[in-house]
């Protein structure tokens, strides 16, 4: 039974992603603490000279055992002053994705730049108001291993047992076309005091449309996917302040919106050590039916001075809560920042 689920999750592999190439691009319920992920103009906003972020996700351990979803993002940018209070920023995004069994694995690499215009504030002044432009240009590969799996031409009738060692008449290739991956983004945010902030933005991942495929004879456009994000950042009190935030994918027929807030303390000293803690609610559609609640994300953030530590947990709320007894999967994320070399490296931002 376990081999013939295998087969069938292979199957529908390779007609989804073979065929139809339209397999929805990983996400990170950190979405805020993976910048470069979510949209290439958030290269360069941070308040330091050079930024590194680490993502890690497992999902659906609870029913895949040892094979679960497995999402790993890597970024670094560097942001240097142009002209006046205008900068330029550059970086380098990673992403690899593994799913199931078959260790079908997503492998995509970007270079980065992004151009952030100052449109009010003046000098060292906190208030700022900046629009940024942000561009990604990379490539992609995927891979397959399927010598766990079975296809009919491999079962014994006489025997009545599956036999790897003969031929599977299969004309699916281990590792897919090297495809140009393409992404845009723009960005405008607005810091008003120290805890007084907004921003918004939207992209467009795989612009260009890269065909992607395993067949050797059948190739198709993947579809662009949409992300439009907003937050602000509100105090309360002098240490309490909330940072709501929202953020809509859309990517062919895959839909995804989650939305809450994360409410964040600090001690206000010298060497900050600040707390956040938070809630959100994941929706998505399921095949043809309307979007649905999906999972509800638990997180909590540790920052101390140039360092921050993340991690979130979904509880699952789909229809398949009832398999996964609402086990859904965890997320770590870590991102250093370092101090601006000058003070005309220092850049009023906003809090993600």
């Amino acid at each position: 039974m376990k081999k013939i689920i295998w087969l069938i999750g292979l199957l529908g592999f390779v007609f989804q992603n073979g065929l139809l190439a339209q397999s929805p691009d990983p996400r990170f319920s950190q979405f805020y603490a993976s910048p470069l992920h979510l949209n290439p103009a958030m290269n360069g906003v941070f308040d330091g000279t050079i930024r590194v972020v680490a993502n890690y996700r497992d999902q659906w351990a609870s029913i895949l055992d040892t094979d679960p979803y497995r999402t790993i993002g890597f970024s670094a940018d560097y942001r240097h002053n142009i002209v006046s209070d205008d900068y330029l920023a550059v970086g380098i995004s990673l992403m690899g994705d593994q799913a199931g069994t078959t260790n079908l694995q997503h492998t995509r690499g970007h270079l980065n730049l992004s151009y952030l215009k100052k449109l009010s504030g003046h000098g060292y002044n906190k208030e700022a108001q900046y629009l940024i432009a942000g561009g990604q240009v990379g490539i992609g590969q995927s891979f397959i291993d399927y010598s766990d799996v079975w296809f009919t031409s491999q079962f014994d009738m006489s025997k009545e047992e599956i036999d790897f060692t003969l031929n599977s008449n299969e004309n699916i290739s281990d590792n897919s076309n090297v495809y140009t991956d393409i992404n845009a983004g723009l960005m405008w945010y607005g810091v008003f005091d120290e805890d007084l902030s907004v921003y918004a933005g939207a992209a467009v991942n795989h612009v260009n449309k890269p065909k992607f495929t395993f067949l050797d004879d059948f190739t198709q456009e993947m579809f662009s996917r949409w992300v439009v994000h907003v937050g602000a950042q509100l105090p309360l009190s002098r240490e309490l302040s909330i940072l709501p935030g929202a953020v809509f994918m859309t990517q062919g027929p895959s839909n995804s919106i989650m939305l809450g807030t994360n409410f964040r303390y600090s001690n206000r000293d010298w060497r900050e050590l600040a707390i956040r803690i938070g809630s959100w609610l994941h929706f998505a559609n399921e095949l043809e039916s309307s979007t649905l609640s999906d999972a509800y994300v638990v997180n909590g953030v540790i920052e101390y001075e140039q360092l921050q530590f993340g991690f979130s947990y979904d509880f699952n709320l789909s229809s398949l809560k009832k398999a996964t007894l609402g086990r859904g999967g965890f997320e770590l994320s870590v991102i250093y920042i370092s101090k601006p070399s000058t003070p005309r490296m220092k850049v009023s931002c906003p809090k993600f």
